[in-house]
């Protein structure tokens, strides 16, 4: 089979942390989209509307990206390329002036000092995010990952080397609700998977050209607007797909709870409450919450 290939690396900053990124491709033990192999990453994606498969090895302060399209046809664009390896390693986030800035703070400090450098990595699109996003609502990690894994599955779109692909906007527009439902979506998931998904193929939606100039409040806006998507599917699809560090996930039920640890409350954390103490770390929300859902706090002592 003819191929495009394209090749390149990225310098990482001295306390990159390479285990962060692969351990987040690796939530899927049946490795059938992503594969993670020692210090490299190998995840089926669509590149132009071919099978692609992408792959990500980590060095000495830097990563080799290469990309390999199936079909014949030219090499794919190296600068759209390396924007997409950009985002998904988090090498735009600012995690440096962050640090700086609540080192010291009481209760976040202690948080930055238990994982300095913390990124959040990015999937590969924002549409693979926002699908994501939308399978996740309301339910656990091991069962999204379920659902994402057979919806991969019932779309079909495999690359040479044997791992599927994340479907794009196109496939899964054509693939219908009832395929949706079959692959474990409620009906009301499936139902804003399709309006999703041909809204993206459409231009109605374009959510690639919005990677490239994040308009928050408009995407906030027209995601609003499509029923089933609420303010948590939003806030996480920002952050996932496109690296905005400023949403509040005040309604994450983990947030809530690892902040309820942090503050040593009895006490559950309402949302709301959630919401004002996230407040005061404007322009970094997001990336607080997600420095809440990596720490692991020490486990209280029992009485003899």
């Amino acid at each position: 089979m003819k191929q495009a290939r394209l090749a390149f690396r990225l310098a990482l900053p001295a306390a990159y942390r390479a285990g962060d990124f692969l351990a987040f491709h690796r939530r899927d033990a049946a490795a059938l989209a992503e594969r993670v192999d020692g210090n490299a990453l190998l995840k089926g994606i669509v590149w132009a509307g071919r099978p692609a498969c992408l792959g990500v090895r980590f060095g000495a302060r830097q990563a080799a990206v290469a990309l390999v399209v199936d079909g014949a046809g030219a090499v794919p664009d190296a600068d759209a390329a390396r924007r997409m390896a950009r985002r998904m390693l988090g090498l735009q986030q600012a995690v440096e002036d962050f640090e700086a800035r609540y080192r010291g703070h009481p209760s976040l400090g202690p948080l930055i000092a238990a994982n300095p450098g913390l990124r959040v990595p990015l999937l590969a699109t924002p549409f693979e995010a926002m699908v994501w996003a939308v399978i996740g609502q309301q339910i656990s990690l091991a069962a999204a990952t379920s659902v994402r894994r057979r919806l991969i599955e019932a779309a079909g779109i495999r690359h040479s080397d044997g791992l599927l692909c994340h479907p794009d906007p196109a496939r899964l527009a054509r693939t219908g609700e009832a395929q949706l439902r079959a692959a474990g979506l409620s009906q009301a998931k499936a139902a804003a998977v399709a309006t999703l998904s041909r809204g993206a193929a459409e231009g109605t939606l374009p959510f690639d050209a919005w990677a490239d100039a994040v308009p928050i409040a408009e995407i906030r806006a027209r995601l609003a607007a499509i029923r089933g998507i609420g303010p948590w599917t939003i806030e996480y699809t920002l952050l996932r797909g496109f690296g905005h560090l400023d949403g509040s996930l005040h309604g994450d039920v983990a947030v809530r709870r690892k902040l309820q640890r942090l503050l040593g409350r009895e006490d559950s954390i309402s949302a709301a409450e959630t919401g004002r103490w996230l407040g005061q770390f404007t322009p970094w929300r997001a990336l607080v919450a997600a420095h809440l859902w990596a720490w692991h706090p020490p486990v209280p002592l029992q009485p003899l």
